[in-house]
């Protein structure tokens, strides 16, 4: 369902809500968090009496047990000890796999995402870990075909990177809630298609374009022509205030007014909405609200930074002290 009482479990009242950042395969930091926070192994996996987890998607990719990682999600939504969104991450994932209508197995073009040297590297530490399990990761990319862009509850809301009210609109009056099907996930290859917007916005963010010939190479080593933006902040007036990503802008160009075209492209989130949570931004240093009603909970796990959660127990305005993490060791 897209929405539920808040409070209202498969096993009586959830007393509140732990919403999880992005795992990126730490599997045993993840279980090190989880058990900071009250949950204990069942038969099924993680579980608490009392309260719910939410994880906000990006299980894969790059660290050092993917594998288990899933398996930990996985028995805990299946349980319904948890709840989880689909990071971009998983999405290219399914959709590295998935064949564009009339496409042929094993066309490098032919897939919806195109297997360039570059997407593949995204996936290689997966399909690494996966290289001996190919029938249980194909379960798993099946999974994520039936987990959500979005998730919301009366008090809060849960998306990987921005919450477009516009668009998320429109994606409840096409399919209810945060679900999807295949002539959906067909249409996100339709550069322009508003498949392929709501997937990129909502699990990737507002990226605006730099100037032409101007690229940002990413701690990563990725070299990139966008860069990722707050959707928060309306009365920023230079790029730099609008900027959401560790890495720096090209020198000079931050101090630029934002043009009116990048304008029409932002996206606000107002302060009298309901709090929401996000992943995605690799940030760092001391957990803490990005906005009175907006935080943000990934906190470069993979990159020895931190595994962040935030326990949300009803209130309208983003608490400090309920940041809860643990950090990765190197």
């Amino acid at each position: 369902m897209g929405s539920e009482s808040f409070g209202a479990g498969l096993s009586g009242q959830w007393q509140g809500y732990d919403v999880i950042g992005d795992v990126h395969g730490c599997a045993d930091t993840l279980e090190r968090l989880l058990r900071r926070l009250g949950y204990r192994q069942g038969a099924s996996g993680y579980y608490h009496h009392s309260r719910q987890a939410i994880f906000v998607g990006d299980i894969i990719d790059r660290g050092p047990r993917i594998r288990e990682a899933l398996q930990l999600v996985h028995a805990m939504v299946a349980a319904g000890a948890a709840r989880m969104v689909l990071g971009n991450h998983e999405f290219n994932a399914l959709a590295y796999y998935t064949l564009k209508t009339g496409g042929r197995p094993g066309a490098p073009a032919d897939y919806l995402r195109p297997h360039t040297a570059r997407n593949t590297r995204q996936l290689a530490e997966t399909l690494a870990q996966f290289a001996d399990y190919p029938e249980e990761w194909n379960r798993y990319l099946a999974w994520f075909r039936r987990l959500p862009l979005f998730l919301e509850w009366p008090g809060f809301r849960v998306v990987h990177a921005c919450w477009d009210a516009e668009l998320i609109a429109r994606h409840r009056a096409r399919f209810g809630d945060g679900h999807f099907d295949e002539t959906f996930l067909q249409e996100t290859a339709i550069p322009g298609s508003v498949a392929a917007r709501t997937k990129q916005r909502l699990t990737s963010g507002v990226d605006l374009p730099l100037p032409k010939g101007m690229t940002i190479v990413s701690s990563d080593g990725v070299e990139r022509t966008h860069f990722r933006t707050k959707f928060w902040a309306p009365d920023a007036q230079t790029y730099a205030e609008l900027l959401f990503q560790p890495d720096p802008l090209p020198e000079g160009f931050g101090q630029q007014p934002i043009s009116p075209e990048h304008r029409q492209q932002m996206v606000t989130y107002g302060a009298e909405e309901k709090p929401v949570f996000v992943g995605h931004y690799w940030l760092k240093g001391h957990p803490e609200p990005i906005a009175p009603n907006i935080g943000c909970l990934d906190y470069s796990a993979v990159k020895f930074g931190r595994l962040v959660a935030y326990r949300f127990d009803g209130e309208t305005q983003l608490n400090p002290e309920k940041f809860v993490w643990a950090y990765v060791d190197p």
